[in-house]
């Protein structure tokens, strides 16, 4: 399992070239308005939404996971604490189609725990996550508002 850490950036193009040499590496995947590294070292998935404006650098937090049972745990684990506020199998966003269930921090910082199935060539449908728990204005496409 591996962190991963969404970031608003004004400049795409300008943050990419600054973390590929902060993390002295290439970017992983690169569509529009959206960019990710995935680090061995450390185990981080850094991901940039294209959002100039946003109220918020941060995005939203989330833990990948590689195994569909993990997904399933934690799924079951928040919903018993009253933590899952959604939960979705096989859908499209930030060009993957993944499994995941979110939660949100007593203070509206959003989570994901999530696995991969496969890359998209598309960003995603709207999220379904309430206005209300939403960090600043939606990427294009919309699905990690």
């Amino acid at each position: 399992m591996r962190l991963q850490l969404a970031l608003n950036v004004d400049d795409l193009e300008k943050a990419i070239d600054f973390y590929s040499k902060l993390f002295d590496t290439s970017v992983n995947k690169r569509k529009p308005g959206y960019a990710n590294f995935t680090l061995e070292s450390p185990p981080l998935k850094l991901v940039l939404f294209e959002n100039p404006g946003a109220s918020e650098r941060l995005n939203h937090l989330g833990v990948e996971v590689f195994e569909a049972e993990d997904v399933s745990r934690a799924t079951e684990r928040l919903k018993a604490a009253g933590l899952a506020e959604q939960v979705e199998d096989a859908s499209t966003c930030c060009y993957a189609t993944q499994d995941k269930v979110w939660s949100s921090d007593p203070q509206g910082l959003r989570w994901e725990w999530y696995r991969v199935l496969e890359d998209s060539e598309t960003f995603g449908k709207p999220s379904e996550i309430p206005e209300s728990k939403q960090q600043g204005p939606a990427p294009t496409g919309g699905c990690c508002a």
